[in-house]
């Protein structure tokens, strides 16, 4: 990857950071203060599904074999997840449902996750530690798979909700903490990669 597309990409990759944590920020202060922070994070939701799915589509070239399922499987999530925000947002269905359908969309997201930090590329372009907070937040998020009995059924009030389709929900704790994390923690170091290829001299030439 160039210095210019490295740095593009970084970009990308801390606009998904600023805004999963954007998103998980207005929903705690939704919970806290109420007002309009409900529907700010309903959006945010479905900007995050959104700013994702470009990202797997940058790097679509560097993963080798079933890349184009598993680029596939993040677009497909890309597009569940907004799904999820229009029906909350709409008032088609309640927030709950609603963030079962997003929890699957960003399952899928998290697919492609593990798969780009295991690839080749992410191994040899990328340090240890980042890739390996990749993977945790890809797993964490496939959790959100576990929601799909849920919608099926149409659960959508959390009082009466089974136990079991909670499980589902421990994938936000991924695309709401540990994803945003990986994507900004990401996006700087390869914007700085980029910056010092930039400043560093050229090498002679015989």
């Amino acid at each position: 990857m160039n210095d210019g597309r490295g740095r593009d990409m970084g970009q990308l990759a801390i606009a998904v950071g600023v805004v999963a944590a954007g998103s998980a920020v207005c929903l705690a202060t939704f919970y806290a203060v109420r007002g309009p922070f409900g529907t700010i994070n309903d959006i945010g939701n479905a900007a995050t599904g959104v700013l994702s799915g470009l990202l797997a589509w940058r790097l679509r070239g560097q993963l080798s074999g079933s890349s184009g399922a598993v680029v596939g499987s993040a677009l497909v999530g890309a597009a569940i997840a907004v799904v999820g925000s229009a029906l909350v947002v709409s008032g088609t269905t309640g927030f709950f449902l609603a963030g079962l359908v997003s929890g699957v969309g960003f399952a899928g997201i998290g697919v492609w996750l593990v798969a780009l930090n295991r690839s080749a590329f992410a191994v040899a372009a990328w340090p240890a530690r980042i890739r390996a907070l990749g993977v945790a937040a890809g797993v964490l998020m496939a959790f959100g798979v576990l929601s799909v009995p849920g919608i099926v059924l149409r659960l959508d009030d959390m009082a009466t909700a089974p136990g079991w389709v909670w499980l589902g929900f421990v994938g936000w704790f991924g695309t709401f903490v540990v994803y945003p994390a990986w994507a900004i923690w990401l996006g700087v170091a390869e914007a700085r990669r980029a910056d010092l290829a930039v400043q560093s001299p050229l090498t002679p030439t015989a």
